[in-house]
């Protein structure tokens, strides 16, 4: 086999040093490339058309990562996932060595071309992908966030803080705990916005005897901290006791965060993320819709406008949140929500396993609200925000293209619009 007959590739690959595991890559590729495991985020060549939408939205970078190879000899997704760094770059000995091994390549042919993004290696869309909807920039009036301060391969690894609180924010019951921790920085400048989120690095080593990777978790409270003036944040946990099979399994960051007490010490890295922010500008609306933990940009975010509106120093628009869970003892913050003004915010909670009541998921209720809905996703001082489980996605952007048609707008034309104007983001997990 010669040169020409194993073209040289550009293969696509993320860096496990830096991936913060949160799933943005995964859930927005219009191809299915990218899966992962217990520990790593990897990218299949045979699936991965180059369409380069998983780019932007990765908050730290490590999606942005590319080897030349020769196509037949291309990296396979088991090697990717037992990587704990990336492998180093291929010399032009090494690549024509690969070629060569398999019959000696001629040295009267040209050099071998990468594969681009212009030549795919599969070209095939399916019918329905998130990935054409959620927006990758930032409403227009967003704050300018600032990402990256600490990490593996920033000035400083991570951060110490401490933890000032730890409560639960659901009824008592083992399957549904849930806590609000919070976060203490001290002198440290760790600067956050509505809608970022930071990783956890649990303590300990996991069952291969490697450090545990970090866990990417969304900041719950507002920008000048949850206690207003103080250096600290905090974060909205669920303690993780099954897998998505039902199967029995303790997550190691959601329990180490669920169990720590007052006065312990927290290795943190981040802040990340640069487009799911909310927007500053006066008499702008946000809608939000969210189920469980995936309340916790939304809290951040109402929090901030409930500060400024107590202020009197800024007119905000419309705030409506679309809240689901199985039950209401499921539902984080659900006293606190019950107390918040109704001239405020507009609060449309939908329990799916309810005992005694009808199964309602967040796009029912998303379709009882049209009549209110369409004018809002057709003004252009509109956001919307869904975060929660991925399986969410379709059920959403569905109901909100009812919506939108029930209200007399062109659905295709509004949801570019939306994309395009950074005015709907989606974070699912």
């Amino acid at each position: 086999m010669n040169a020409v007959d194993d073209p040289v590739i550009r293969q696509h690959l993320i860096d496990p040093e830096i991936c913060i595991r949160c799933n943005t890559c995964e859930s927005i590729c219009p191809v299915g490339a990218i899966t992962h495991d217990s520990r790593n985020y990897v990218v299949d060549a045979e699936k991965c058309n180059q369409c380069l939408d998983c780019i932007s939205p990765c908050p730290t970078g490590s999606i942005d990562n590319w080897r030349a190879v020769p196509r037949a000899r291309a990296y396979r997704i088991e090697e990717q996932l037992g990587w704990d760094a990336l492998p180093a770059e291929l010399s032009a000995e090494q690549l024509g060595g690969r070629a060569a091994a398999d019959g000696g390549s001629d040295p009267s042919q040209p050099e071998p071309q990468l594969a681009t993004a212009a030549e795919p290696l599969i070209d095939a869309r399916p019918a329905f992908t998130a990935a054409r909807y959620g927006s990758v920039l930032p409403p227009w009036s967003a704050a300018h966030p600032f990402t990256n301060l600490y990490g593996p391969k920033a000035a400083r690894r991570s951060i110490s803080a401490t933890v000032s609180g730890n409560f639960r924010v659901t009824a008592v019951g083992r399957d549904y705990d849930t806590h609000h921790v919070v976060l203490d920085f001290g002198a440290m400048p760790f600067p956050v916005l509505e809608g970022q989120s930071i990783g956890i690095l649990p303590p300990g080593l996991d069952d291969q005897g490697r450090a545990h990777h970090p866990r990417q978790y969304s900041v719950a409270s507002p920008r000048n901290g949850e206690r207003p003036g103080y250096n600290n944040l905090s974060l909205t946990v669920k303690r993780v006791l099954e897998d998505h099979q039902g199967r029995p399994v303790r997550g190691v960051a959601s329990n180490y965060l669920c169990d720590l007490k007052v006065g312990d010490r927290v290795e943190v890295i981040g802040p990340f993320g640069a487009s799911f922010l909310m927007p500053n500008h006066p008499r702008s609306n946000i809608v939000m819709i969210c189920t469980g933990t995936g309340s916790a940009p939304m809290r951040a975010m109402t929090e901030w406008r409930r500060r400024l509106r107590a202020s009197g120093r800024f007119e905000g628009g419309r705030l409506m949140l679309f809240f689901g869970a199985r039950t209401a003892d499921e539902l984080p913050y659900f006293g606190p929500l019950q107390n918040l003004p109704r001239d405020f915010i507009d609060i449309e909670f939908a329990f799916s396993r309810e005992p005694g009541g009808q199964r309602r998921y967040v796009q029912d209720a998303i379709r009882d609200r049209a009549t209110e809905l369409a004018p809002l996703l057709a003004n252009p001082d509109t956001c919307v925000y869904v975060c929660g489980l991925k399986a969410m996605e379709e059920g959403v952007l569905l109901a909100l293209r009812d919506v939108a048609v029930q209200g007399g707008l062109a659905w295709d034309t509004l949801a570019q619009g939306l994309r395009d104007e950074g005015r709907l983001h989606l974070e699912t997990y």
